[in-house]
């Protein structure tokens, strides 16, 4: 299925931007605009070079990661369920790869199982489908439940919502889920990155969520060197920091319109 908002997203992360500020360049070449062209190829260049230094990147995350600080699992209060956004975990595809198989955001079941051992909650609430760009067989859900099964979470203590393809139908679809299973107050557990967003969304839906962010990832690196080379895997961070702030903005936007 196409996603409008993905594509959205590519084009105006740094690596997209990049590309489409070389393509205007050359056009605005061929119509003889060369001073704009090459001030326009420059600026993309600077604008690529800048959230590839570890140290820029690091800075502009923490805006996102700082609002809520990291906690122990047993510093939570204890609530109706423990909900864990998808984004750390894939299933398996046929003739590829056995599922789960695990991402940067794994940490996310992770710590949902940290959370379900330290007795915070009976029941664990796993949200994730499939996207159209997803390369698994199967919804992130089931991957998810098998991973926190080998976490000694009992796959009968898990609550799958496996419809969403993205964080405001996370809250949507597990906001039914909750009212079927009469189950009020959640832990919401993702990325550090993603809390803001995430939690404002569930909020939005009347869900009564406590943040339990995880998967802190804004660190400086050991020596100063090494937090100014740019290296394509900051790119990569950065890119991931600018779609929450721009999902962040049309939010509020689409709030203060209604």
């Amino acid at each position: 299925m196409f996603d409008l908002g993905k594509v959205l997203t590519a084009a105006t992360a740094p690596l997209g931007l990049f590309f489409l500020s070389l393509a205007a360049g050359w056009l605005l070449l061929l119509l003889k605009r060369r001073k704009l062209a090459w001030g326009l190829m420059l600026a993309a260049t600077f604008w690529l070079l800048l959230w590839s230094i570890p140290a820029a990147s690091i800075w502009m995350r923490q805006g996102l990661e700082r609002q809520f600080p990291q906690r122990g699992a047993s510093d939570y209060p204890a609530v109706d369920a423990i909900v864990v956004l998808g984004g750390g975990i894939q299933g398996g595809k046929t003739g590829w790869r056995a599922g789960p198989h695990l991402l940067l955001g794994a940490d996310r079941a992770w710590f949902g199982a940290q959370l379900y051992r330290a007795g915070r909650a009976p029941w664990v609430v796993v949200s994730g489908g499939n996207s159209g760009w997803s390369n698994s067989d199967e919804p992130e859900a089931s991957a998810m439940q098998a991973f926190l099964t080998d976490l000694s979470v009992p796959a009968s203590a898990v609550l799958l919502e496996a419809q969403s393809r993205n964080t405001e139908e996370n809250a949507r679809y597990t906001k039914q889920l909750l009212t079927e299973h009469h189950l009020g107050r959640i832990l919401l557990v993702t990325s550090a990155l993603h809390m803001p967003r995430a939690l404002a969304l569930f909020r939005a839906q009347g869900i009564d969520a406590i943040p339990a962010p995880t998967d802190f990832d804004a660190v400086p690196r050991q020596g100063v060197l090494q937090n100014w080379l740019p290296d394509a895997e900051t790119l990569d961070r950065s890119s991931k920091a600018m779609k929450e702030y721009i999902a962040i903005a049309i939010n509020r936007a689409r709030q203060s319109g209604n």
